[in-house]
Formats: C-alpha cells, sequence, structure tokens
C-alpha cells in the first residue's frame, strides 16, 4: 500500500490487518480492543491462531475471552510504555548534563 493512500485523513487501525496476519504463524494473537472485529477473528480462527481480544462494551453477542491470557498483553503494553516514558536515557536525546540528570 502506497504511503500516500494509507495516511490522508484519519484511519482506522482494522484497515491494515488482514495486510498484517496475512503470513502470520502463531498460536496465539494477543490483541487490543481496536482489533475485535468479526473479519481479523475469522482469518485467524482459519488459520489455527486463537485470537485472545477482549471484546468491546457495545457488542452485542461477545466472543469468549481468556482473561488470564489478556493479562500477558496487559503487561506487554505497559513494558511498552515504559520504554517509550525512557526512550531519552536510551536514545541518549539529552544534550546537556544537567538535563540528563534533571530527566532522572
Amino acid at each position: 500500500m502506497p504511503i500516500s493512500a494509507c495516511c490522508r485523513g484519519q484511519a482506522h487501525d482494522l484497515r491494515t490487518v488482514p495486510e498484517l496476519i496475512s503470513d502470520l504463524s502463531a498460536d496465539h494473537l494477543l490483541a487490543d480492543r481496536a482489533f475485535d472485529a468479526d473479519g481479523p477473528r475469522t482469518a485467524l480462527s482459519e488459520r489455527g491462531v486463537v485470537p485472545i481480544i477482549p471484546p468491546k462494551a457495545n457488542r452485542r453477542f461477545p466472543d469468549a475471552f481468556d482473561k488470564d491470557s489478556g493479562k500477558w498483553r496487559h503487561s506487554i503494553e505497559n513494558y511498552f510504555g515504559k520504554l517509550k516514558e525512557n526512550q531519552g536515557i536510551a536514545m541518549c536525546s539529552f544534550k546537556t548534563d544537567v538535563r540528563f540528570k534533571a530527566f532522572i
């Protein structure tokens, strides 16, 4: 997909899901509520991938959801949040010692 086609205006994450999961080989897929749609769930199930996606609150007939496995998704999301918080240290983007010390 050309960059100009995908970046016009606002687009939902579901638009790129078929392309992302086309070559996926895994036992399970941990995803956010934003990916709770029948299309991706069906495509994953046909390949034998178990979708672990919490159902949206407005879903009329919510699918079953393994809450214990969903805790892993939450842990991973928190980990990436911590990486984003501390990227200044990891990327050495502080140009002066004073700013580095202020961040610490």
